[in-house]
């Protein structure tokens, strides 16, 4: 991983900072709030400039990088840095680029990069979660003991892509890829939020911490093909015998806001998860999101932790319901941008960037 001697080094030769992301997931609100901070804004992207911001004439990159994979973006290092680059990480850009090569990328990036192995490792994550103290779906470490419904995932940022739902171990063996890291969950009937928060080690009023203040930005609901749509054609079983299977690829995302009771318990656990990644890691910061899943005792789990900004948030744009007793038309984009500015007036930039 690059020290944080060298990302001081290259700030130092920094004149004004340009927000560069790829030009994927979320990007169009972290462009649209780099704007609205007055940050200059770099899109990078494959093969060509994507035509489709031209769409959206507020959120087109000011600048674009073109290369020919993203595994090459490691070679344009000192061409980001040239241009004075703070890398923002979204899901896309550290799928395509790899977990690895992010932590060493040679570029100044928003957050703590040391928070990608934790999230990556499904282990690690789960040890963070329960180092925390959060409810969370019971582990299963044998798929022999299978004997009730269990959902099993992949590592990494997937949008949902392999996921599946298996009720016994044939039903496992039928659906798994073993040659990919996955986890193997009870799987726990409710409702699934997204919980959208902000940690920031600079800020002084709100919400307190032991260093800095949380905020919550917005909850969403996913939608998922195929199967939010499979009980039209019948049931599962019925539809497996025609070959048909659910899946969980995410294809669009849903506002929700939470009974108001819930609230509290949502910022706690909020608050549990940054605590605890302070003790491990030295802390998450920036955007991050528990993906809980609501009982009908009202009781959440947490069966994921995404620490940077989700496809959630591209819903509140022009701020959500929660955001607006803030500050209105507050998006996660344009709240990285606000963070980034604030550090970047105090001479704290090395508490966000890493």
């Amino acid at each position: 991983m690059v020290t944080g001697e060298r990302i001081a080094e290259i700030l130092e030769g920094y004149d004004d900072l340009v927000m560069a992301t790829v030009c994927s997931h979320s990007s169009l609100q972290i462009f649209h709030g780099a704007r609205q901070e007055g940050f200059r804004t770099l899109g990078i992207a494959i093969g060509q400039q994507p035509k489709f911001y031209d769409a959206f004439p507020r959120a087109r990159p000011d600048d674009f990088l073109i290369v020919d994979a993203y595994e090459d973006l490691p070679r344009h290092a000192e061409e980001l840095v040239d241009m004075g680059a703070v890398a923002v990480p979204h899901g896309s850009f550290v799928e395509y680029l790899g977990a690895k090569a992010f932590v060493d990328l040679e570029v100044p990036t928003f957050g703590n990069r040391r928070v990608i192995g934790w999230e990556s490792d499904r282990d690690k994550q789960r040890y963070w979660l329960s180092q925390a103290g959060v409810d969370m779906p019971a582990k299963i470490d044998n798929p022999d003991a299978i004997d009730h419904p269990v959902f099993v995932k992949y590592y990494g940022a997937k949008g949902g892509r392999g996921a599946f739902i298996a009720k016994n171990y044939d039903d496992f063996l039928e659906h798994v890829d073993k040659s990919q890291p996955y986890i193997i969950q009870e799987y726990v009937v409710g409702t699934r939020y997204y919980l959208h928060f902000f940690y920031s080690p600079l800020g002084k009023e709100g919400y307190r911490l032991s260093k800095g203040t949380l905020e919550v930005l917005g909850v969403d609901r996913r939608d998922e093909s195929n199967i939010d749509e499979m009980y039209k054609l019948g049931s599962q079983e019925g539809l497996k015998k025609l070959g048909v299977y659910p899946t969980f690829v995410v294809t669009g995302n849903i506002p929700v806001v939470l009974r108001e009771s819930l609230l509290p318990k949502a910022m706690e656990m909020g608050e549990k998860v940054v605590e605890a990644s302070l003790d491990l890691f030295g802390g998450m910061i920036g955007p991050f999101c528990l993906e809980t899943i609501v009982t009908d005792q009202l009781q959440f789990k947490v069966f994921e932790i995404s620490s940077r900004i989700v496809a959630g948030t591209n819903l509140f744009v022009a701020g959500s319901p929660y955001s607006e007793l803030v500050e209105p038309g507050m998006s996660t984009g344009r709240r990285i941008a606000r963070e980034l500015r604030r550090a970047e007036e105090t001479g704290t930039l090395l508490k966000v960037v890493s």
